[in-house]
This record gives structure tokens, C-alpha cells and sequence, in this order.
């Protein structure tokens, strides 16, 4: 499945396509409101897209909500730790608002916040964690591809892969040896000053030895010294592992977004997690 287009209205990001079968307002610039709106409803209905997800900054919130945008998720000091952050969602297909496996979904965070008083990050002291360079991004592209069967990014693309690294995300893995067991990044807006950890993967043979929680861990100290203030992820809501990791790594559940993103075939929810690195 080729993934979504990244692109740009006016001064603003956004990425569109039938993958995840919405538009998703990445960065808004403010320079670019009101008139932004109507340009992204024009784009979502004549593309027949289900929903639009945007992040918005709380001062251009209640004119998303005038128009018909629900909060999903609220990230306090989300831009430059100065002003709430809203995840929001506009539903022009009706349906695609509720998930029926919401029973399953609220078990998984359940499990999460319970998870949350028992922080631990042991074993893996046959691996070593460190920051990826422009020389592993092959093998880590082969990673991808062999785990994700389509994903909302071109993560099993190494020029993509390279492309990022040089501009605004940190790849980091953890090597058994010679060995890639897993990965996870960190996508850097320092406009915003906030940091997303995102695109995690365990190799099979080596899960269950909380690569994860090091790997984020690791993240999470590089960010702080980068100077970056709140560092979030959108979590795969019916993923306990990794729902669990960011809970034991002291991230706080800010909402879900419904039916939002595309991962290996299936639209899935998702849990917004956020920590203050400041």
C-alpha cells in the first residue's frame, strides 16, 4: 500500500491520502487562519476522505470546534510549553465515530494505568541502545519491511529513512551483537517544541525483554538535553505493550483518537501519551 502524501497548504503540513483515508493537519501555522479551514474541508470532500484529524494550538480551537471538530486528546503546554495542544477530529463519515472494540481498547488502558505505579525497565543487558546513522539505514528499512505490512509512513524506504535523519528525526536502536532487534524514533518540532516518539518495532525472537521501555528511556534523555519540552506519542490503542511502556515511562493518557491512522491494513484508534521533559 503506498502511503499517504505529505504536502504543504500555504504555510501548514499535512499529510492526505486513501491509507488512513483522511487528511491530517501536521503543524498549522498561524498565518495561514482562518482560510486554512475551508481548504482542508475542500480537499477532504472532494476526495471522499472519512475523517480529518488535526493538531491544533488552543487559541485557534474554538474556531475547529465551530466547525463541527471534536477535542479527542489535550496535550497541556503542547507548543512550546506555553499553549494546550487539542488533537482534534472531524467525522464525515459518521460511522467512522465510534470503534466497536472500544470494550477492549478501555481494558488495554486500564491495564496501562495500572502499570503505571510498577516502572520498570529491566533486563536487556545483552543489547546495546544507541542513536542510528546514515549507515544503518538499510538494515533498518529491512526491519521495517519485514514487520509492517504498510504503515502511514515510507519507513521500509531507506532514502526516506536518510532523508529524515538529516532533517528533523533521531532514529535509535537496540543491536544484540551485530544484530538490529529493534527500533524507535523521535520526530523533532522544535517550532512547536515538542518531540513525537514514534515508529517503534521489535524484531519477534527478541521481545519480551523490554527493548521498548530502553529504547524510549534513551529518547526521552536525548530530547531533554535537546532542550525540546514535551515529548507525546500516538500509541496503537488495542497495543498493551506499548500502552504499557509509555505508562511505566511516566507519560500520562491525554485521549483517543478514533478509527484514525493506518497500520498494516486495518484503520485502528489511538491512545495520545505526553510527558514533560522540561
Amino acid at each position: 500500500m503506498t502511503p499517504d502524501l505529505i504536502d504543504t497548504l500555504g504555510h501548514s503540513t499535512i499529510q492526505h491520502g486513501n491509507g488512513s483515508d483522511r487528511v491530517y493537519l501536521m503543524e498549522l501555522n498561524d498565518n495561514d487562519m482562518p482560510g486554512l479551514l475551508p481548504e482542508i474541508n475542500e480537499l477532504a470532500e472532494r476526495e471522499n476522505y472519512g475523517k480529518i484529524f488535526a493538531k491544533v494550538p488552543a487559541g485557534w480551537a474554538e474556531t475547529f470546534l465551530d466547525d463541527g471538530f471534536l477535542t479527542e486528546a489535550l496535550v497541556p503546554g503542547f507548543f512550546r510549553a506555553e499553549e494546550d495542544g487539542h488533537f482534534m477530529g472531524k467525522y464525515l463519515d459518521p460511522s467512522r465515530a465510534e470503534d466497536p472494540r472500544q470494550e477492549e481498547m478501555d481494558r488495554i488502558l486500564a491495564l496501562a494505568n495500572e502499570a503505571s505505579v510498577r516502572r520498570s525497565n529491566a533486563g536487556a543487558d545483552d543489547y546495546t541502545v544507541r542513536r542510528c546513522t546514515l549507515d544503518d539505514c538499510e538494515v533498518m528499512a529491512e526491519r521495517y519491511d519485514d514487520i509492517f505490512a504498510s504503515y502511514p509512513f515510507p519507513v521500509n524506504d531507506p532514502a526516506f529513512l536518510a532523508e529524515t535523519m538529516d532533517d528533523n528525526v533521531a532514529y535509535f536502536g537496540a543491536w544484540q551483537g551485530e544484530e538490529l532487534a529493534a527500533l524507535a524514533s523521535a520526530e523533532q518540532y522544535r517550532r512547536g517544541g515538542h518531540v513525537e516518539m514514534t515508529d517503534f518495532l521489535t524484531v519477534p525472537e527478541h521481545r519480551r525483554q523490554g527493548l521498548a521501555g530502553h529504547l524510549l528511556a534513551a529518547m526521552d534523555r536525548e530530547l531533554r538535553r535537546r532542550g525540546l519540552a514535551v515529548a507525546y506519542t500516538i500509541a496503537r490503542a488495542l497495543s498493551a505493550g506499548m500502552n504499557i511502556t509509555f505508562a511505566r515511562a511516566g507519560y500520562r493518557h491525554a485521549g483517543t483518537l478514533i478509527n484514525n491512522t493506518q497500520i498494516c491494513g486495518n484503520i485502528e484508534s489511538m491512545q495520545v501519551w505526553y510527558k514533560n521533559l522540561a
